[in-house]
């Protein structure tokens, strides 16, 4: 078990995040399916080199999103915006995609009221409703734009590069119907989250006078949930946003440290690598908290957009990275851990359990004669969920699959902000033992320039017409 150290104040000290790998080990899972401490203590040096390399390119500025859990002067501006906004608005509305919209999704899944948006106003802190329109199926943005007071509504417009064509299209469409219903005054329902000095999304705002946050330079989308771009819908709601970066300043103590045994990052980065290399290509992230599935879900982003690339080895071209899987405790032991356990031995599954949950909820005792219901009496939910998690695992380490667990004394901002900065090093780390890039993504690039030849944006002639060839349409694309 690790926990991570050097508490900024002895406040936090009963809200660290604890990390178990004991189910990694061999001892556990048998030699074939789990890792040895042998080959841990093998890959020190190698895992001690990686966190320099990642520190040294935080002190270059190469790695800005390492430093978010700093920056006090925009959490002060977030905050003061968004407890204003608060008091003319409605609806807060999030439009993005990718990086852009799954932290904010996850934020506010795992910090407010499962059904914050259905609450009346005062139970909800008199804070608007927060939507975040992560797709541009017309269906999905019509039905939400059906919804929506746009006298009392406010979009959030985030895209990193300031053209991504799905942001883009919803804001022509919002402007255009804010424009159509309040004139002038449709500027002051537009926020705009973008680089801080180019692209066209940050031009159009100090063009028509926009509310404007900025993105760091280095900071990208999968990396962005503790800048503006989670920061500011988070706030809105009224989540904790500087608690959020004090629990992520607190896994930053420990994630600076090279010492395989004291980082736990650099722990389950290296251990994740050495299973990978035996096979293990698959990553199930599986939190046992209804509340987390947003978060699974911005991981798998962070994993897939990190680690899947091509790249060289020994002048030979190769193709790596593991697959991730969002998964659901209990929800998905009765879709998916039948293939966990009886299926092929090529995933590693990482819980996340949560010690104390915010309610406590009873089952009442039962003399109905049916044991299928008695036993439960006296129990309550809190106890059955945590249960299930722990028969889970046992079941999985006999059947030698390997899994660890990253365990929350509470869900709370501090306890989701440890974990949200654990992922990213976690994932920046073994990125590096790969031997790839974990901060770009060009296949997504590709298919991003080739949406825009598709549609006709100018200067992608060329690449329209081969398209164009390609699928034998002539010069007529769409």
């Amino acid at each position: 078990m690790v926990a991570i150290a050097h508490a900024a104040s002895d406040r936090w000290t009963h809200q660290r995040v604890r990390f178990d790998f004991t189910n990694l080990l061999a001892e556990s899972v048998g030699s074939a399916h789990g890792v040895t401490l042998r080959e841990l203590r093998a890959m020190a040096p190698r895992a001690a080199d990686a966190a320099r390399w990642l520190q040294h390119l935080r002190a270059s500025g190469q790695v800005e999103w390492m430093d978010l859990p700093y920056q006090r002067g925009v959490v002060e501006r977030v905050v003061t915006f968004a407890d204003n906004l608060a008091t003319r608005c409605e609806a807060f509305v999030v439009l993005g995609i990718g990086g852009s919209a799954l932290g904010a999704i996850a934020l506010h899944t795992a910090l407010n009221h499962p059904f914050y948006n259905e609450l009346a106003p005062a139970q909800r802190g008199n804070r608007p409703r927060v939507y975040v329109l992560d797709n541009v199926d017309p269906d999905f943005v019509a039905g939400a734009l059906d919804r929506l007071d746009l006298r009392r509504t406010v979009f959030n417009v985030v895209t990193k590069s300031g053209s991504t064509a799905e942001t883009m299209a919803q804001l022509a469409i919002v402007r255009d119907r804010l424009r159509a219903a309040l004139g002038a005054a449709a500027a002051d329902h537009i926020v705009a989250t973008t680089d801080a000095a180019r692209g066209d999304l940050h031009a159009l705002a100090e063009q028509e006078g926009y509310a404007l946050f900025e993105i760091p330079p280095t900071v990208g989308g999968r990396f962005s949930v503790l800048s503006p771009v989670g920061l500011l819908p988070a706030a809105v709601s009224g989540i904790d946003v500087r608690e959020l970066l004090a629990g992520a300043a607190e896994a930053d103590a420990s994630c600076r440290d090279d010492d395989l045994w004291v980082n736990p990052a650099l722990l389950n980065a290296t251990a994740h690598y050495l299973l990978y290399e035996r096979g293990k290509h698959i990553t199930v992230l599986m939190p046992y908290s209804q509340k987390l599935r947003g978060l699974a879900d911005w991981f798998r982003q962070l994993w897939a957009e990190s680690l899947g690339k091509t790249c060289q080895v020994d002048a030979r071209t190769i193709e790596v990275g593991p697959t991730p899987v969002s998964a659901l405790g209990v929800t998905d032991q009765h879709s998916q851990l039948q293939l966990y356990l009886d299926g092929p031995p090529d995933k590693v599954i990482t819980f996340v359990a949560v010690d104390r949950f915010d309610r406590v909820v009873a089952i009442p005792p039962t003399h109905l004669g049916l044991g299928s219901v008695d036993y439960l009496g006296g129990h309550t939910l809190n106890e059955l969920i945590n249960a299930e998690r722990v028969a889970t695992a046992l079941t999985l380490t006999r059947r030698h699959r390997p899994n660890c667990t990253f365990l929350l004394p509470e869900l709370r901002a501090f306890t989701v902000g440890q974990l949200i900065y654990l992922l990213e090093v976690q994932t920046a780390l073994i990125g590096h033992l790969l031997g790839v890039n974990p901060f770009d993504q060009p296949a997504v690039e590709a298919g991003k320039e080739a949406t825009y030849a598709l549609l006709g944006r100018p200067g992608y002639t060329a690449q329209a017409q081969r398209l164009a060839r390609r699928l034998g349409m002539g010069r007529k694309i769409l």
